[in-house]
């Protein structure tokens, strides 16, 4: 039923078809598409690009002992600032979060300083009480590491097929980390790409897509086209670094560039971009260490680069350019992350979240000074990237021209909740 008046109109927004509405809002959700509903508050969309806010499913938020890298403040204001309204943080924190109190203390630290809505995975040892976690609320389990990669302890094949059965049973989805690493220290962004291979991710997809038999599985961060077609029937996520960028763009021993998988030959990236429509979810694997911790010896340097925040606008500044079209683009960021996290989708028609991001034509240079993570640095520095003039979440006004604004951040359980910690 319509109300008789509503919070706040959307007006003149191009929908994906092509067909001009105004998107009424109350209580969070669109209420109609159409006409308008008498309101107060009425913001022009003519001109803009409207998207569904993002789902960023894969983020390290950091915080505790590592808040010198981030914390769920700065973090969440990078994602609503990058037009992402909802993040899905890892369990690989310190502590791990292995254990129901562990879990519970993340959520109630999400509930506290997050400035956008938020889902908590649950880790994976071959210790973990794997049935509490998903009773606790956890979205997910994993990123669960096939194998070792920064503050994640990494899987054998027994006790990964053990969990993955687990898993299967309590319902839930597993997200996996899949890598071959061979033994050595990577000396440089070429070795480092050698000793984490492509065709060791292509060998550890193939291997474990073999056992989706015991669960829906979901591959986290796939760099390569090859790995991509060997996940079957699993959903696949590709990050933006490995999209826009090479290890051959960068220089020899670029720590900032050190992320685990690892940047791939220019030819590799290219190769990617050739299966967009085969994957499923683009995620910003936010991972943000200082540069304090990258500015070592390239064997010491941690793995791991922030991009919470410039995820969406550097795929905006591709649709601008024409290289993807706006639909792909609303689904790999926002609809399909939806439907795999089985939560309610944002978008456009009446009972969708009122989750969006606007977004004008005006494609700008990233710089580091300008985000909001407290990494303070970023890989794509100087990269064309259009960044949202203002975020709805939750039918608020959240960020508008640079300006933060309280909105109605929400906790996302997953489908095992049974009570405890925020609503």
């Amino acid at each position: 039923m319509i109300p008789p008046r509503c919070e706040l109109v959307l007006t003149e927004v191009t929908l994906p078809g092509g067909r001009v509405a105004d998107l009424s809002i109350s209580d969070g959700i669109v209420v109609h598409t159409g006409s308008p509903c008498p309101s107060d508050q009425l913001i022009s969309c003519r001109g803009l690009t409207v998207l569904p806010g993002a789902i960023d499913m894969h983020v390290h938020m950091r915080g505790r002992v590592q808040s010198g890298k981030e914390d769920w403040k700065s973090g969440s204001m990078s994602a609503i600032a990058g037009g992402v309204t909802m993040v899905v943080d890892q369990p690989n924190t310190i502590p791990p979060l292995i254990t129901e109190e562990t879990f519970r203390e993340r959520i109630s630290e999400a509930a506290r300083d997050s400035v956008c809505s938020y889902a908590i995975n649950g880790g994976v040892l071959a210790r973990t009480d794997l049935a509490a976690l998903w009773g606790a609320g956890a979205m997910a389990f994993g990123e669960i590491f096939a194998a070792p990669s920064s503050y994640g302890e990494s899987l054998d094949a027994p006790a990964l097929k053990a969990s993955l059965a687990t898993i299967g049973r309590l319902g839930g989805l597993a997200t996996i980390h899949a890598e071959e690493a061979m033994p050595g220290s990577p000396s440089d962004l070429a070795t480092h790409n050698r000793l984490r291979g492509p065709a060791g991710e292509t060998r550890a997809v193939n291997r474990i897509a073999g056992w989706q038999h015991h669960c829906h599985i979901h591959f986290c961060h796939l760099s390569t086209a090859s790995a991509v077609a060997a996940a079957g029937s699993a959903s696949v996520e590709v990050t933006p670094h490995h999209l826009y960028l090479s290890y051959e763009q960068a220089g020899e021993t670029d720590t900032s560039c050190k992320v685990n998988p690892p940047l791939r030959t220019e030819t590799e990236r290219r190769r990617l971009w050739s299966v967009w429509e085969r994957i499923d979810v683009i995620a910003s694997d936010h991972a943000p260490h200082t540069m304090q911790e990258k500015s070592v010896p390239f064997p010491d340097a941690p793995s791991g680069i922030p991009g919470v925040e410039t995820m969406l606008p550097l795929l905006v500044a591709s649709l601008v350019k024409g290289d993807i079209d706006r639909t792909t683009l609303i689904a790999k960021t926002s609809w399909r992350p939806s439907e795999i996290l089985g939560i309610p989708k944002a978008g456009y028609s009446p009972g969708d979240r009122a989750d969006f991001a606007l977004f004008g034509s005006q494609c700008t240079s990233i710089t580091a000074e300008t985000l909001h993570s407290r990494a303070g640095w970023t890989p794509f520095e100087g990269h064309p990237a259009v960044f949202p003039d203002m975020v709805i979440q939750s039918g608020k006004i959240a960020y508008d021209s640079g300006d933060f604004y309280p909105a109605s951040p929400r906790w996302y359980p997953g489908r095992g909740y049974i009570g405890g910690g925020p609503t």
